[in-house]
């Protein structure tokens, strides 16, 4: 028994190996394709889950790429400013315009989050047409 100790601390040495993964080592960069990719489901994500694939996507993808961050930036500022027309819709639901809200932005929130799945599928920028600016570049 004595040996068997003595040999694991001879050869770790309280240092790491070459095959162990550094935890201080920054994120790699992900490739034009996995971009385009996790661009494309953050904004598709939205449509059934609100704000949460954004916010997800931006505080774990931003680091990974200048596409990532621009795409997951606007998409947040966008389900920002969904959830702001959300409240607003169910504030005013006593009258008939609260209602007519809700559905205008049901809608928006589908129709653009389409388009700007297809554009980044596409590998362009998209800029949301009614959207908030919370989060600057």
């Amino acid at each position: 028994m004595p040996g068997r100790t003595r040999d694991r601390a001879c050869c770790f040495n309280g240092r790491m190996s070459e095959n162990t993964p550094n935890p201080y080592q920054t994120t790699q960069p992900l490739s034009p394709s996995d971009e385009k990719l996790w661009a494309t489901l953050v904004h598709l994500g939205a449509i059934f889950f609100h704000f949460l694939p954004a916010l997800i996507g931006y505080f774990l993808l931003r680091d990974r790429g200048p596409f990532i961050r621009e795409h997951t930036r606007a998409a947040l500022n966008f389900q920002l400013t969904v959830l702001l027309g959300y409240v607003v819709g169910l504030f005013t639901l006593w009258i008939f315009i609260g209602s007519l809200v809700l559905i205008a932005v049901v809608v928006l929130n589908i129709v653009f989050s389409i388009i700007a799945a297809i554009a980044a599928n596409r590998g362009e920028l998209y800029t949301y047409p009614v959207a908030l600016t919370f989060i600057a570049s």
